[in-house]
């Protein structure tokens, strides 16, 4: 898929755990691991302004557009 989940490395720059995340924003560990590892198919709008509330950042630092990747079979 052409877009890059970038969330590892805004929690690596907010110095703050997966799990304590995903406490913060109401989401289970688990799915929060989807997300974070790109093998989520949707994301709720609520969950975007969420993440970026409790990590300060916009959504352009979380969601990346790589044109031209080639998607999985």
């Amino acid at each position: 898929m052409p877009i890059i989940i970038n969330l590892d490395v805004m929690l690596a720059k907010r110095k703050m755990r997966s799990n304590e995340l995903a406490a913060k924003i109401g989401i289970t560990e688990q799915n929060l691991s989807v997300l974070k590892n790109g093998r989520a198919k949707a994301l709720r709008l609520t969950t975007l302004d969420a993440i970026c509330k409790h990590l300060h950042c916009q959504p352009g630092d979380i969601l990346e557009y790589v044109n031209g990747k080639e998607e999985d079979a």
